[in-house]
């Protein structure tokens, strides 16, 4: 064998083993789980490459029949795209291909049939077809565009390549067809968990949310929200995963007005990052909502409750309906993925389809006027069922009994609450000037006399004040003393001159002593002294003043005799006071020296209760405070009738919860006072 004979035959084994490789590569395709485009790029790549061909095209038929274009390589050598007739003619024997019954076919360049719609190869190549088929249809038609310079077993050849591949690329559809199949039964399944489970109930608050969880699950999105319409405005009333939704949060306000301006629109959007094609309303929601929550995919569908049945093809009536306006909206969103794909959309599309109903069903039951009410007389007749019948009428008697004992029965009227156990004998220290903490000389628990020193402030502008003062007292002294020892050696004209600048110092000498004067009081007042004896009851008085500046009328702390007597400080709700105020005038009518009692517990020890009495007016502050609580309170100032009774661990401070007397009432006011009162306020107020 000659060396060419061998290296021939080596290129051919190359060749061969190259070719085996890529038909390996071509199933190894078919068999993967890839996307539709994808398969159609490395598949015709490697089909073409295998060939050696100048190009090909992979045409994908829809439902219709109709055959669009995949993938191609070099489909513009064929020239097809400039002309006309050409690039019809070649249509044609697609479209035959399609529908005959042929699976494979080989095209000379040039040649076709007689007729126009026979169709033809108008190229100047060799085409190669092959049909792309299931058992139940036609999928794709592979064209592969060869040189036509070869001999006839080599094109044979080619066909038989072409035929083979065309297998993998049928068992690549019949694959997802299969994949497909599955993926219908499941969401068939998964439809009818969702469909079942929302319409379940129509309470308005559990239909929202059971939409809100199961449509996020059904479509595999981040997140599902529910809008309701109020009075113009869409409200967020349901969000997936939570329990209930922070009408307050800007980023659910937001949303609400994103829905507000596509349910005004009526016009459903698809945001994946463009919002260009919007109107300028909802793109402006719109982009306040991303920029707050960066989502980065979003769409929002109006609900509209449709009154034409879909199966009406009647169009004369269906124009004379007037749609009525959406009554919420329904936001899927994706936060990390902006890809809206048509897997996703469709099943978006199932889901607003069903949630209309759904929800719409649910609006429309709650709008019935008292609804409650005749769900609960449907319900009664099972009360009155000859078995029940012994149980209603003692339930009723039950019922009746409690409501004559609300309206007959006395019961002490009682006005509850809290306060505190504080010494009669107190006072607070105040600050009578500015300034700054420089020494403290007592601490919390501290025994001190009355007029002890207890701090000490330090205030460098009324220092500086006082040096000035001082120093010019001693200038206008020195200056009064030259004036006299001048007006002894003057002429008397000069006298006169002397004697009154003299004058003018001399009143300027007494205006600075009388400064000076006010000076000393006010650094007098910078060592602050204890007003009365007692004890320091203020806490931690190191933090709270040493080396801190006060302002004069600040409380710095407070003396009190937790050994002398105590009284009760009580801090009443202001909306009691009318209680208290009415029974005390209703016994000052009938004794002038009544007093008002009370009973307190303590909270060290609430297994007993002590007397107490109000025992003059002026003990009821005139002034109700806002004392750092939710509600206005009144001051109410109390004797411990018996303090010697009180628990060892009673001492200032400590926390007590009272009652003031207001004489008897029926049962029913007694528990429901302050309901009638609420009622009187908020609803009797505005039909009076």
């Amino acid at each position: 064998m000659s060396q060419e004979q061998r290296y021939d035959k080596t290129m051919l084994e190359q060749t061969k083993q190259q070719i085996r490789t890529i038909v390996n590569e071509i199933a190894q395709i078919s068999r993967s789980d890839v996307a539709p485009e994808t398969f159609q790029a490395e598949f015709m790549t490697r089909v073409v490459r295998a060939l050696g061909a100048n190009g090909g095209a992979m045409w994908i038929a829809d439902n219709s029949g109709r055959l669009t274009l995949g993938y191609q390589v070099n489909l513009r050598d064929t020239k097809l795209h400039e002309d006309e007739d050409a690039n019809k003619t070649h249509s044609y024997l697609l479209y035959n291909m399609l529908r005959g019954t042929e699976t494979d076919a080989l095209v000379p360049p040039h040649s076709g049939g007689e007729g126009a719609n026979d169709g033809g190869n108008p190229t100047d190549f060799l085409l190669l077809l092959g049909v792309v088929s299931t058992e139940l249809e036609k999928v794709a038609i592979i064209e592969v565009f060869q040189r036509p310079d070869t001999n006839p077993a080599t094109q044979q050849g080619f066909q038989n390549f072409v035929r083979q591949v065309t297998r993998y690329a049928s068992e690549y559809y019949k694959n997802r067809q299969l994949k497909n199949f599955s993926d219908r039964q499941n969401l068939w399944t998964q439809l009818e968990d969702f469909t079942r489970n929302i319409h379940k109930t129509l309470d308005l608050k559990e239909t929202l949310y059971t939409v809100a969880n199961e449509s996020r699950r059904l479509i595999e999105c981040d997140r599902v929200s529910l809008a309701v319409c109020h009075g113009g405005r869409a409200k967020i009333e349901a969000v997936s995963g939570q329990d209930m939704v922070d009408k307050r949060s800007e980023t659910v306000k937001l949303l609400g007005d994103l829905a507000t301006a596509v349910v005004k629109a009526n016009e459903p959007i698809v945001y994946t990052g463009d919002s260009s094609n919007l109107a300028p309303q909802v793109e402006a929601a719109l982009e306040d909502y991303v920029d707050a929550s960066h989502t980065k995919m979003i769409a929002v569908y109006p609900l509209v409750q449709r009154t034409i049945d879909e199966n009406d093809h009647d169009e004369t009536e269906r124009d004379k309906v007037v749609v009525p306006p959406p009554f919420g909206a329904i936001v899927v969103e994706q936060i990390e993925d902006s890809n809206a794909s048509e897997h996703m959309m469709k099943r978006v599309e199932i889901v607003v389809e069903h949630a209309r109903v759904a929800v719409g069903n649910a609006i429309e039951h709650n709008s019935i006027f008292l609804a409650p009410l005749w769900q609960a007389i449907g319900k009664s007749k099972v009360l009155v069922a000859a078995r029940m019948l012994p149980k209603t009428i003692a339930v009723a008697i039950a019922v009746l009994a409690l409501i004559l004992a609300l309206i007959f029965v006395p019961w002490n009227f009682n006005m509850h609450c809290d306060g505190t156990l504080e010494p009669v004998v107190r006072s607070n220290v105040f600050a009578r000037e500015s300034g700054k903490v420089v020494e403290l000389y007592v601490q919390h628990g501290a025994t001190v006399e009355a007029g002890q020193k207890l701090l000490v402030l330090s205030n460098n502008e009324m220092d500086a004040e006082y040096v000035k003062t001082q120093g010019e007292i001693e200038e206008v002294r020195k200056q009064i003393v030259a004036l006299k020892d001048q007006s002894f050696q003057a002429k008397d004209a000069e006298k006169i001159r002397i004697a009154g600048q003299l004058a003018q110092y001399q009143e300027r000498e007494k205006s600075l002593l009388i400064q000076k004067e006010i000076l000393d009081e006010r650094r007098d007042d910078l060592v602050v002294k204890a007003p009365i004896s007692g004890v320091v009851m203020t806490f931690d008085l190191d933090n709270k003043l040493r080396n801190r500046p006060v302002q004069p009328g600040q409380i710095l702390m407070e003396i009190a005799d937790p050994d002398g007597e105590l009284q009760l400080e009580l801090n009443m709700p202001e909306k009691r006071m009318g209680h208290i105020e009415d029974y005390l005038r209703e016994q000052r009518a009938k004794d002038e020296n009544f007093k008002l009692s009370a009973k307190f517990v303590m909270m060290v020890d609430p297994s007993k209760n002590y007397d107490a009495t109000i025992e003059r007016d002026d003990q009821i502050h005139d002034r109700a405070e806002n004392r750092g609580t939710d509600e206005t309170t009144v001051q109410i100032i109390a004797k411990i009738d018996d303090p010697n009774n009180l628990p060892v661990g009673a001492r200032a401070g400590a926390g007590v919860s009272a009652k003031v007397y207001c004489g008897r009432r029926s049962l029913g006011y007694v528990c429901f006072n302050e309901m009638i009162a609420f009622l009187q306020k908020t609803v009797f107020f505005w039909f009076e």
